[in-house]
C-alpha cells in the first residue's frame, strides 16, 4: 500500500480507540511486530455499478499477486479521507475519482498475517467512489484488474478466500449488510 515516496510518506499510529498517537515512515512499519495504524480501502465503481477489483503485484512487500479491492493507502497527516483516496487512485489507477469521502464502514479493522510473516495492523475505513475513466494501473501496484458485478465479489469470497486478500474477505460481508452500490 503506497502511494509516492518521499519524505512525507508516513503513517498515521493510533491507539485502539482511533486517537492519534504520531507517525512513522511508512517503510519502516510494516513488519512482523506491525504497530497499530490508520489505512483504508476503497472499492471503485463504473456507472454501469461494476466494481474494480485488483491483483496486487507481485512486488508488493504484503500479500503479492492476490486479488483485492479496487485501491487501499495510508491517509496523510492532515490529509482527508477524500484526498487520501484521490491521490491513491491516481498513484496506483492512473485515474481520477469521486467520493463522498465518509467512509460506509468507518470502523473497519483487521490485523492479518501474510505467508512472509509480515503483519498488517490496521484501522482501515471502507469507502466508496466512482470513476468514468478506464485504470492504467501502476505495474509496482498492480497486476491485473477486472470490473465485475458485487454479486460475483461476494461469490468469490465464498468461493475462494485463499485468493483474495484478507482485508477483503472480511469486509465484504459487512459492505453487503450496508448494502453496497455505487455512491451518489
Amino acid at each position: 500500500m503506497s502511494g509516492g515516496a518521499g519524505p512525507e510518506d508516513h503513517v498515521i499510529l493510533v491507539g485502539d480507540d482511533g486517537t492519534h498517537l504520531g507517525r512513522a515512515p511508512r517503510a519502516t512499519v510494516h513488519t512482523r511486530d506491525t504497530p497499530l495504524h490508520l489505512g483504508f480501502s476503497c472499492y471503485l465503481f463504473r456507472p454501469d455499478g461494476r466494481v474494480l477489483v485488483t491483483r496486487r503485484a507481485l512486488t508488493k512487500r504484503t500479500w503479492p499477486g492476490v486479488w483485492t479491492n479496487s485501491f487501499c493507502g495510508h491517509p496523510r497527516e492532515g490529509e482527508s479521507w477524500g484526498q487520501a483516496v484521490r491521490r491513491h487512485a491516481r498513484h496506483e489507477l492512473g485515474l481520477d475519482v469521486a467520493t463522498t469521502g465518509e467512509p460506509v464502514l468507518p470502523s473497519f479493522r483487521y490485523r492479518a498475517v501474510d505467508a512472509g510473516g509480515v503483519v498488517e495492523n490496521e484501522l482501515c475505513p471502507v469507502l466508496l467512489a466512482t470513476t468514468d475513466q478506464e485504470p492504467v494501473p501502476n505495474p509496482d501496484e498492480v497486476m491485473d484488474l477486472r470490473w465485475v458485478g458485487p454479486d460475483e465479489v461476494e461469490g468469490l469470497v465464498a468461493l475462494a478466500p485463499w485468493a483474495l486478500s484478507p482485508w477483503m474477505v472480511a469486509q465484504v460481508p459487512e459492505l453487503r449488510s450496508v448494502g453496497w452500490t455505487a455512491p451518489g
